[in-house]
């Protein structure tokens, strides 16, 4: 017999709230409901649902299984995985997953759930099937993953999902498990941005002979990545990791742009100041949403002004506009120019973003092992800018091999997919200009990590802009160059991620 506890739902409601924010009644009706989801979804959609199948087949119960539904291991189960849409515009409402006993059900019952596109709660009513619907557990999903294809969503937006089981004469008919986007059936107009990250690979030019200066190449990566989410609010109120950062962005916009308040979730984040431009994908993220807010939608260029990013390098910048491989042309330089100085962005208030002088799209087969060893911060505030302040400028000597690098060898190799010559590129431009100076202001272990990560198989290996981070590129062996990296941290410990880059830029969604 069936000894499910029961669950109390406003509890748990109370709970999904407080981890992923304010629920509308239709979503804790959708949730809370020990009816038929199906008439809950014609009701607030106002027209039919339709059922698409996706998955269906027959498989053997596994120990999980068969505990779920109280029977024995091994034994047959229906595994059914659907969409509810509606019939009206398409759209899919909810995704359902179910397993059911071969063995509890009637011919007839069997045919329709096994054959037809048909909601579970009809083909109940149908069969005039007596039972009853206990409540599980509700769960909250921090990333769509998989089905955000299926839901037409960002991959860092959060599910909503509750698992319950239908019960027919005291024992599991099935266990099903429904899910939704914590986006879906809102009663507020919410705005949401997706970013990428970047790595940057270096700056072109800190000797300024030739009247510019700055100039940098990056590419942008899928992961990791920051989500925005923005709603009209009578003041300004930003909740999340990087709150002080992300307020300092909107009231940036606020006045830029002159737009009203925001109550602003950051829900998906990554480290700052570790070399994956973090604060530029931050801060033009949160403008972009409040902009989208309010209905006006001004160039990233000009987003980046208002949020004083892209005042050295303009990759961070570019990798929001548009992905893929970077190249930016650096600023005038001299006096009654953009700069009169050597100083990073942080410190270059009022100058625009540079013009990007090259764009391409990165070969897909590339993946990049993003190493983040348990190191202090890479320079950034004050310390950043003493640091251009006492090495520059660079010897032109290197600025002209390091420019011959990325024109001749790098650039060529992005185009036509030449991953070693892209590799040699990269290993050659650590020993060249300001990249030599980040390198040589390194902790021992980043060097070893680049080193390492070579002799496993990268093509290439480097620093990306003040570290700690190291990047290898490689189209093959990726296991092998993640496990050397492990290696080394051994003792310091960090964390490893395995991208490829974004060839687009970030994702804006407007529900």
């Amino acid at each position: 017999m069936d000894g499910s506890p029961t669950l109390r739902v406003d509890e748990e409601i109370a709970r999904l709230e407080k981890a992923v924010g304010t629920l509308s009644p239709v979503q804790k009706m959708l949730l809370g409901t020990d009816g038929s989801v199906t008439c809950l979804l014609e009701v607030v959609t106002g027209s039919p649902v339709e059922i698409e199948t996706l998955v269906q087949r027959v498989v053997a119960a596994d120990e999980a299984t068969a505990r779920e539904l109280e029977i024995e291991a091994g034994d047959e189960v229906n595994y059914r995985v659907v969409k509810l849409k509606s019939s009206a515009s398409g759209e899919t409402l909810i995704h359902a997953a179910s397993l059911t006993p071969i063995k509890r059900l009637e011919d007839r019952f069997k045919t329709d759930l096994m054959r037809a596109d048909m909601p579970i709660g009809t083909i109940l009513k149908r069969h005039r099937i007596e039972s009853r619907r206990d409540l599980l557990r509700f769960r909250a999903l921090k990333e769509a993953a998989d089905l955000r294809g299926i839901f037409g969503v960002l991959s860092k937006e959060p599910l909503l999902s509750r698992e319950y089981k239908i019960i027919r004469h005291g024992r599991p008919l099935m266990a099903i498990t429904e899910t939704f986007p914590y986006h879906k059936f809102q009663e507020r107009r919410r705005v949401i941005v997706q970013t990428p990250s970047r790595i940057h690979i270096t700056l072109t030019d800190l000797a300024g002979d030739l009247g510019r200066v700055d100039g940098g190449v990056g590419i942008a990566l899928e992961e990791p990545s920051i989500l925005v989410e923005a709603e009209r609010g009578e003041g300004l109120t930003v909740r999340g990791e990087g709150a002080d950062r992300a307020r300092a962005a909107a009231l940036g916009a606020m006045e830029s742009f002159g737009l009203g308040g925001a109550d602003i979730r950051i829900r998906s984040s990554y480290q700052q100041h570790v070399g994956l431009g973090g604060g530029t994908q931050l801060a033009m993220a949160v403008a972009k949403a409040l902009c989208e807010l309010y209905g006006r939608s001004p160039p990233a260029r000009e987003i980046a002004k208002a949020v004083e990013r892209g005042g050295t390098s303009g990759i961070g910048v570019a990798a929001f506009e548009g992905g893929g491989f970077i190249v930016d042309g650096g600023h005038s330089f001299g006096p009654g120019r953009e700069k009169v100085d050597y100083r990073p962005s942080s410190a270059s208030p009022g100058v625009a973003p540079p013009p990007v002088i090259m764009r391409a799209e990165v070969p897909r087969d590339w993946r990049f092992i993003l190493v983040i060893p348990n190191l202090p911060k890479g320079a950034h505030g004050r310390h950043e800018a003493d640091v251009f302040g006492a090495f520059c400028p660079v010897p032109k000597e290197e600025v002209a091999e390091l420019c011959r690098e990325i024109l001749v060898r790098m650039m060529p190799a992005v185009m036509t997919g030449e991953i070693e010559g892209f590799g040699a590129a990269v290993n050659r431009i650590q020993a060249l200009g300001f990249k030599r100076v980040e390198v040589e202001l390194q902790d021992p272990l980043v060097r070893r990590l680049m080193e390492e990560m070579r002799e496993a198989g990268a093509a290439g290996s480097g620093l990306s802009s003040f570290g700690p981070t190291v990047y290898a590129v490689a189209d093959s062996g990726v296991r092998e160059i993640e496990a050397a990296a492990r290696e080394v941290m051994e003792e310091r410990g960090g964390e490893v991620v395995v991208t490829s880059s974004q060839n687009s830029g970030a994702e804006t969604r407007i529900c």
